[in-house]
């Protein structure tokens, strides 16, 4: 059978609600009436099976139908959800060998009738898919406000459990590694239950003492069968944050989730960041498409409520996030972080090109001695808190490093990193620092006067050509060094800088032009 789909773009459709839609006509004449929709697909091979992955609705006028039974065994061995017969061209009826056939093999088999274009059926389906993802994202954007504010009360952990219980309609509990129940919510299980929600635990948190295997199996198992991997990860994956399994001779890495089944009840197991072993684990009757995403918010949640606090510089800068996953202005949680404390923001990509990944990232945060690192496409970013030594080259790497600034002024400070980072990659330098610039000539104007005379004479610029200009002119003029900062072609910047000169109706050969320009970039 063809590998399974990492995942549907959408919730499932489900078939009732296709045949609801009365302009279609359509009509289930053969096989089960539920089944589940992820995608349509139109076929006339006579042997679909290696085009397909699993949950179509195959529509097919049957041009090359020589043998239904075979056609619909290869169809449920593809996975295939569905198959809508479009009456005519071909037949003027669907044939009686493919009802039985369908019957036979547990496929549903709808009519489609002359007048049902399959374009039709399809744009339905992709309707009911739009729709069923726009409830699926209100759903889950409620699920998030119900679990962050349950975040905020004066008992954090049992509420967000008591609020996942109600948003999943499941049993939850967080465990220790040996199995031990810290607080739970939900219903109680039945004590089979019980017993495979700790093993699922011990597989995601193992304790020092045990060395389990990563699950092997696929997910959803029959009853007793070996617990397997959550989709997205595989064996071998950590959770971000997630403390690592003891590490030991022929021991394997702990997946961040698994999965299991018992008598009909999904089970899940997630792993919490902090170093702690411990898991959360949910028991539900249903699986929707939405639930890991609500299960997740609730992992990142109960992480940071879990997680140990070895000092005030980290228990303030863990509130700081708390507080703002629920919803508090940057500049309101500042003082957590010491606002009087500078920060410096450091930007850096691989010097020989290659995409950087989230380990590239931790290493070079490591080597920088900071936890707090993120990758943005193809660029790292790295946050230094508080005072620190200055940043030194680091090999493979080129470096963008901003100057100083509190916590209330990151974003400008992360401006300057990518400025200076840009700048290091023109002049092929492996570090750029940023330079406030204070001091000399241009600290004896006011610095309001200096600000309302390069806001008036920037006026006509657009932010692409002023940000263009001030790398242009930082360059002394360089077209090809300004390029490779800006990331355009040289052509580019040449229509650019030609664009200022005619909106600033200025002559940028001339020295003291330059100079005033460079003053009120600098200013503005």
């Amino acid at each position: 059978m063809p590998d399974s789909p990492a995942g549907p773009p959408s919730p499932p459709v489900p078939l009732a609600e296709l045949l609801a839609r009365e302009e279609l006509g359509l009509h289930r004449i053969a096989g089960p009436g539920q089944a589940d929709l992820l995608w349509v697909h139109t076929s006339e091979m006579a042997d679909p099976y290696p085009y397909l992955l699993g949950g179509e609705l195959l529509l097919t006028a049957g041009v090359q139908l020589t043998d239904p039974d075979t056609y619909v065994a290869r169809l449920v061995q593809a996975g295939a959800a569905a198959l809508g017969f479009g009456v005519a061209p071909v037949y003027d009826t669907v044939p009686a060998a493919l009802v039985e056939a369908c019957d036979r093999h547990g496929l549903p088999l709808l009519e489609v009738p002359p007048e049902t274009r399959f374009t039709a059926v399809a744009r339905a389906v992709w309707r009911l898919m739009a729709e069923a993802r726009h409830r699926e994202l209100r759903r889950v954007t409620r699920a998030q406000q119900a679990l962050a504010t349950a975040a905020a009360r004066p008992d954090p952990v049992p509420a967000v459990l008591r609020q996942l219980a109600v948003q999943l309609e499941a049993r939850v509990a967080l465990l220790t590694a040996d199995g031990g129940v810290l607080h739970a919510a939900g219903g109680r299980p039945a004590p089979d239950v019980q017993t495979a929600l700790a093993r699922l635990a011990r597989v995601v948190a193992p304790s020092a003492s045990s060395a389990p295997s990563a699950p092997s199996g696929p997910t959803g198992h029959a009853p007793g069968a070996a617990p397997g991997v959550m989709p997205g990860a595989a064996p071998g994956v950590m959770h971000p944050g997630a403390a690592p399994p003891a590490a030991g001779p022929g021991r394997k890495p702990s997946p961040s989730s698994a999965t299991d089944t018992r008598a009909g009840t999904h089970l899940f197991a997630y792993a919490l960041g902090g170093g702690q072993g411990l898991a959360l684990v949910l028991a539900t009757p249903r699986r929707d498409s939405g639930d890991h995403t609500v299960a997740g918010i609730a992992v990142v949640l109960l992480s940071l409520l879990t997680a140990p606090h070895q000092g005030a510089d980290a228990a303030g800068r863990s509130a700081a996030l708390v507080r703002l996953l629920l919803g508090a202005a940057p500049q309101d949680v500042a003082p957590l972080l010491g606002d009087g404390d500078p920060w410096t923001v450091v930007h850096a990509r691989r010097a020989d090109g290659t995409p950087a990944g989230p380990l590239n990232a931790g290493a070079l945060g490591a080597a920088l001695g900071s936890a707090l690192s993120d990758v943005d496409r193809e660029t790292v970013r790295v946050l230094l808190p508080g005072p620190h030594e200055p940043v030194a080259p680091q090999p493979g790497w080129t470096l963008g490093v901003s100057g100083p600034a509190p916590v209330s002024a990151l974003p400008d400070a992360d401006t300057q990193a990518s400025r200076a980072l840009g700048h290091a990659e023109a002049t092929r330098t492996p570090l750029s620092t940023h330079r406030p610039g204070t001091g000399g000539l241009a600290a004896l104007i006011p610095p309001d006067r200096a600000e309302a005379h390069a806001r008036t004479l920037l006026a006509p610029l657009t932010e692409p050509l002023a940000e263009t200009l001030r790398c242009w002119l930082g360059l002394h003029g360089s077209w090809d060094r300004t390029a490779v900062a800006l990331k355009v072609h040289r052509n580019t910047v040449r229509q650019r800088i030609a664009r200022c000169a005619t909106l600033l109706d200025a002559d940028l050969d001339d020295m003291d032009v330059r100079t005033e320009l460079w003053f009120a970039l600098r200013r503005g």
